[in-house]
Order: structure tokens, then sequence, then C-alpha cells
């Protein structure tokens, strides 16, 4: 069985978040009293994923220190972009550390909770035959502001709308994929390309199977639905003891802002 290395997008600004992001990244937000980026190490961590890559860029020192825990020794990687790469770009650029595996691409600036195990049992025993990619999609109350897919009886995308008013439906494109490696080599053919969601997924409509993650899903790409996550029941903890960014972590004026939000 094919092992699985998987890829976290992290490197976003957050320019929605201000005055949030200023002075803090939007992947290290607190959801839960844990930071956003431990929730998705734990969902991977516990759904034996060999080795994951984040990429980094706004207030990337502060991420590498969250990174260097003792946690995630030997098991995750950062790799800084000086000049943001695009989420296909990223990908295409850090192909050689997949080594022929499937792949977990996901936006992990993200708020997301969903059993991994399930996700990736669907993709390889289940997935209808000539996909090659398996979306994690969910049902968003703001639909309009999302990607929305259409499926064939199959769950297979034949097409996705990218944040239209009057949207067909409101089942979305959730920004985590599983991604077989033979992908990566049709990617090549499409160069230029640096964005997943425009570029490739309209080359692969027919060949991209969905998921759909009945758990929680939002987009806290907005001081509202960072707010709303605060109140979310939470059950990815991985490494409940406390050690020194957690210390630091749980002083952090970020805290106080968000309390003084809600």
């Amino acid at each position: 069985m094919k092992e699985v290395r998987a890829l976290l997008l992290a490197a976003g600004v957050g320019s929605r978040l201000q005055p949030l992001t200023q002075n803090w990244p939007k992947c290290l937000m607190p959801v839960g009293g844990k930071a956003l980026l431990e929730h998705w190490l734990c969902i991977l961590w516990r759904g034996g994923v060999e080795k994951v890559l984040v990429n980094t860029h706004h207030h990337r020192e502060m991420v590498d220190r969250f990174l260097e825990r003792q946690y995630f020794l030997d098991w995750v990687s950062s790799v800084y972009e000086p000049q943001l790469l695009g989420t296909a770009g990223t990908l295409l650029a850090n192909a050689k550390r997949f080594h022929g595996r499937t792949i977990f691409l996901a936006h992990a600036d993200n708020w997301c909770q969903f059993d991994f195990n399930s996700f990736l049992d669907y993709h390889r025993r289940n997935r209808p035959a000539d996909t090659l990619i398996t979306m994690m999609t969910f049902r968003s109350a703001t639909p309009s502001s999302c990607g929305i897919v259409e499926l064939d009886s199959d769950g297979v995308v034949q097409v996705m709308h990218e944040k239209i008013s009057n949207p067909p439906s409101n089942l979305a494109n959730g920004a985590a994929y599983l991604i077989e490696p033979s992908v990566l080599d049709l990617l090549r053919e499409y160069q230029p390309i640096t964005d997943f969601s425009t570029q490739v997924i309209p080359n692969f409509y027919g060949r991209i199977a969905t998921w759909e993650n009945r758990k929680i899903y939002r987009d806290i790409g907005v001081v509202e639905s960072l707010l709303a996550a605060q109140r979310d029941s939470v059950n990815t903890l991985c490494w409940p003891q406390e050690d020194e960014w957690q210390i630091d972590f749980n002083s952090n004026p970020i805290h106080k802002l968000l309390q003084a939000l809600l």
C-alpha cells in the first residue's frame, strides 16, 4: 500500500482578518485553545501520514518556531516562499518530495474536523474508476462565497462555479484533496500554472471524485467565521502536555483580541 505524504498550504497573508493577522499568522490562529495548524497536524498524525510539508511566507519565523516543537521533529518540514507560488505552484515546485506517494493537499488556514482514514479509504477503495483526485466537499451556509461543484450520478465533478451569485447548490469545494502521483506528471504539461482551483480542477473535470465532510468545515478567512470557530467543539487533541511553545501561546495577546470581539 502506497504511503501518503501531505502538503499543508499555510503561507497566506490573511488580509481579510486584519488587524488580527498584522502581528500573528492566520494558520496559527487559536481554535479551542490550540493553534489552527496543530489541529491539521493532529488529524494527519492520527491518520498515519508519513511526512508533512508546510509552506510558509507571512510571519515565517513564527510558523517555523511552532514547527520546531518536539512533536513534529523528523515528521514535519517547512519550505519558505519569498514570493507566493500559488496552490498549484507550490505543489509542482516540491514534487520531488512526494516520491510517487499519494498526496494530501489542503489549505491549512481553514478550520476543519474530519476522519482522515475515512477520506483515504474512500479514495483508495471506492472512488470511481478513471478518477485521479478525490476532493473533500462540504455544505456551505454561504455558497456564493465558495467554489460550488456539480456532480454526476457517481459523485464525479463535472463543473465548478467559483464564487458566483445564485449557485446551483450549496455543495462546496473544501480545498482539501487526495491526489494520485500521476497527476503531477500531467500538470507539468499545463505549465505555467499557479492556482489549483481555477487552473487545475477544470483540466480534470470527469476525473475528480468527491467525499463529503459532514463534520466541521469553516473558511475562517473573515472575523465572523473565526469567532464562530471559537464556539465549535474540538476533538483533535493529540499533544495535551504544555510545552514551552504552548505556554507562550497561552499568554499571546491574540486570545484577548478574540475575546474582546466575542
